[in-house]
This record gives C-alpha cells, sequence and structure tokens, in this order.
C-alpha cells in the first residue's frame, strides 16, 4: 500500500462510499461494479476492496459497538493482525502513571499509543516511514497529539519517562516464525534500551522462553477466557511487583476476570534435555489448539490415572506456569494424565474462569471399533472432538466414528501415561 493509495482511501469520497457499502450490505461484486461505473481503475478498485475488508476488523478490535460507525483508519493486514486490541490495550492502560512521557518505540500504526492515557506526551518511534504515516494519521483521526520520529528504535535520541515497545517478530506477512527469539529489536536490545527510561513495558509472544527474561522485572501472561495473546514484561517503575510472574484474564471491556500470581523461581524455568525433546514434539503437533497444548515446566503436576474429571486449564495459566497452584488450591490430589499435556484430572471438579472442567463418562483405546461403542453405549449422537497430543483430523474423525444418540458430549483423544487414549466426557456445571 503505497501513500498514493492512501490518499484515495482517506478521502472523504471513499470513506463515504464504504459507509454506504456496509450500510446496504453489498457484496463485493455490486462493490466491484460500481466502482467500474465511477470510473475507478483496476489497480484502485483492489486497493479498494482490499481496504474495506480491513475495516470491519479494525473497528471490531478497537471501538466498542457504538464507536463503530463511521471510524477510519489507516492499516495493512500484518500491522492490524500485530496490535493490540481494545481489551488488552484497555487493561494495560491502568498500569501508566497519568502524568510524564511515553516513547511508542515499534510504533505501527498505533495499537498500543490508541491506550495510553490522554495525560502523557507521546512520540511514536518505527524505522519504516510507511507505518509513521500510517500512525500518524490513525493518532490524529481520532483526536490525539503525538510527534513521530523515523529512526531505528535502537539508537532513538528523544528523551522520555517511559517506554512502551512491540518488536518485530513476522519476516513474512501472515507467517508466523517459528523461533519465538528472532525478534527486532531482540530481548537483549530491549533490556538495553529500558536502561535509558524510568520504566517501560515490552510485548512478547506468549511462548518466548521465560529463562531468557531479565531479573527485577514482572512478567504478565494476557489473554481471555481462551486465549492467551502476550507475554507482558514490566521494566523499572512499571515493575510494582519484581520478580513476580502474573496471569490475567481479561474480558471484552479490559478489566480483570481473574489474577493468579507466583514468585519467580529460575529454577524451573530450564528443561532438561530429554523432557524439552517430549515437548518440542508436542509443540509440532496439529491442532486448532496447539499453541497451547504443553506444559513446559518442572512445576507441572505429578502423573496419574485418569480421574473423575478432567479439566483443560486457561492458557494464560498454561503459559505462565501457574495452572498447578491454582487446580491443587481445589483438590489437593490434582495430577497430570500425561508428561507434558496440560490435561488436568482431579476428583472434584475444578472452577472456572481458570479450567474448563469435564466430568469424566468413560474412557478406551483410540480404535475406532472401541470408541463407536463407548459412543454408543452412552447414547452420544453430538459430538465435539479435542485434540492434544494425538495427530488426525477432528471432522473427518466424527463423520468417520458417526456418532447416534440423543446426549452431547466431548470426546478427548489425547494420551495417558504417554500412549494414546479417548476420553468421553460432558461439560461439568
Amino acid at each position: 500500500m503505497t501513500m498514493n493509495t492512501w490518499d484515495l482511501l482517506t478521502s472523504a469520497e471513499i470513506q463515504g462510499f464504504l459507509e454506504e457499502a456496509f450500510l446496504r450490505k453489498w457484496d463485493a461484486l455490486q462493490v466491484s461494479t460500481k466502482l467500474n461505473k465511477a470510473g475507478y481503475s483496476n489497480e484502485d478498485r483492489a486497493a479498494i476492496m482490499d481496504y474495506m475488508a480491513l475495516v470491519p476488523k479494525f473497528r471490531d478490535k478497537f471501538f466498542d459497538d457504538t464507536e463503530r460507525k463511521g471510524k477510519f483508519l489507516l492499516c495493512d493486514r500484518l500491522a492490524l493482525e500485530q496490535s493490540t486490541a481494545k481489551d488488552i490495550g484497555r487493561w494495560k492502560s491502568n498500569l501508566w502513571p497519568n502524568e510524564g512521557s511515553v516513547n511508542d518505540l515499534c510504533c505501527g500504526m498505533g495499537g498500543d499509543s490508541l491506550f495510553l492515557p490522554s495525560p502523557l506526551k507521546v512520540c511514536g518511534v518505527d524505522l519504516d516511514e510507511n507505518r509513521l504515516a500510517m500512525y500518524r494519521y490513525n493518532m490524529q483521526a481520532l483526536g490525539k497529539q503525538i510527534h513521530t520520529l523515523c529512526q531505528d528504535v535502537r539508537n532513538a535520541d528523544i528523551q522520555a519517562d517511559y517506554f512502551t515497545i512491540d518488536p518485530a517478530r513476522r519476516a513474512i506477512e501472515g507467517e508466523n516464525q517459528r523461533d519465538l527469539r528472532n525478534l527486532t529489536p531482540t530481548l537483549d536490545e530491549v533490556v538495553e534500551i529500558s536502561k535509558h527510561y524510568k520504566g517501560g513495558m515490552a510485548k512478547l509472544p506468549p511462548g518466548y522462553p521465560p529463562a531468557e527474561i531479565p531479573d527485577r522485572t514482572e512478567i504478565i501472561y494476557l489473554g481471555g477466557h481462551s486465549d492467551c495473546r502476550e507475554c507482558l514484561i514490566l521494566f523499572g517503575e512499571l515493575a510494582k511487583h519484581p520478580d513476580t510472574v502474573r496471569a490475567v484474564i481479561v474480558d471484552k471491556n479490559g478489566q480483570t476476570v481473574a489474577d493468579w500470581s507466583r514468585p519467580r523461581d529460575r529454577s524451573q524455568e530450564t528443561l532438561d534435555d530429554d523432557l524439552q525433546k517430549k515437548l518440542d514434539h508436542n509443540d509440532s503437533l496439529e491442532g486448532k489448539d496447539r499453541t497451547y497444548r504443553t506444559a513446559t515446566s518442572k512445576s507441572d503436576l505429578p502423573l496419574g490415572e485418569i480421574d473423575q474429571f478432567i479439566s483443560e486449564p486457561a492458557p494464560v495459566l498454561i503459559r505462565s506456569h501457574l495452572f498447578n497452584a491454582a487446580a491443587l488450591a481445589f483438590d489437593a490430589n490434582a495430577h497430570l494424565i500425561s508428561e507434558g499435556i496440560a490435561y488436568v484430572a482431579s476428583a472434584a471438579p475444578l472452577p472456572a474462569p481458570g479450567f474448563s472442567c469435564y466430568e469424566v463418562l468413560a474412557h478406551t483405546e483410540i480404535a475406532t471399533g472401541a470408541v463407536r461403542s463407548m459412543l454408543k453405549e452412552n447414547s452420544i449422537g453430538k459430538l465435539t472432538l479435542k485434540l492434544r497430543g494425538v495427530k488426525l483430523d477432528p471432522d473427518a474423525e466424527i463423520k468417520r466414528l458417526k456418532p447416534k444418540g440423543k446426549n452431547i458430549a466431548t470426546l478427548f483423544y489425547t494420551r495417558a501415561y504417554g500412549e494414546k487414549v479417548a476420553i468421553l466426557a460432558r461439560r461439568a456445571g
């Protein structure tokens, strides 16, 4: 997207056209036809339609329902994907003081600056002039007074009290880096940057190796009920609880739903080679929740048999390695059923929001005949299949099983003591 294209997209004519298209619910063919009749070139029509696909996405990400209408920001798909959403942004806004100045380093389209407290003086710093143009337009569109600097953040010379930084973490648009350490700037460089400020925060991928995070920082894993979206590192004055690890579930309005914490223990952050190989293998498996499949700490629960209940810890609890303490607080005998897989077995139900808990109905080996018999015995006709530690296509497997019955259940394909097992369960509570 070039700046000439941005002039087109930010024009009153095009923004009015798009608002009408949303109101009248025109499909892609109708939009393209009307733009063609209006005399727009093929290149312009493509740019307008690509942008039109982004508008509802950034409105959903940054604005409440009552604020959405008429809001237009400048972005591309990658800038939008990497930006902080409104729920996390609002929650983080409470960590800042209400006076002073802050540098938004690697500011991108401005996702973090959107939620900084208004009394703070803000400067956006980025090496990409296109990103800075997005940032300036977006901040102006939202009535925010800011400054900008086109410079490598590692050498930025604008003085400020605080900083926020979201290091670049994708080399190709839409493609996640497998190596979580491949950040620009690196964490070591962020630590050097932090020495020039009273305090600040850095947004890292949730799976970033905790052993590499420096002492005297506060580590917070942030997300909703079903995701962990970032590992937030607080430095200096913003680290109100240094050398503490927290897991926080945030609601859609940016309010705290649940907050767990523990003192940091570096002895639990380095894995032995055998366990690391097993965990790396689990991380390579397919499945829609692959990102949060594994438990990866020496502080994990002990192993035991399949019990009356099986629970999925919230992703923020898995990433922070706090699910063990959260589980034991409600059942002193809570345990894992297989090493490296974060399913917790217990005799008592583990409560939300920390856990999604299921009552175990039956279990068997993963073999089509055995699983079909288990489903038939429990009259299961509607099935949700969850995979951890087992590799297959869930939709194809459900079709193969052909469940018939009046009841609804969840089928877990996982491992018990490393062996594949099918566990049939229903949601507790």
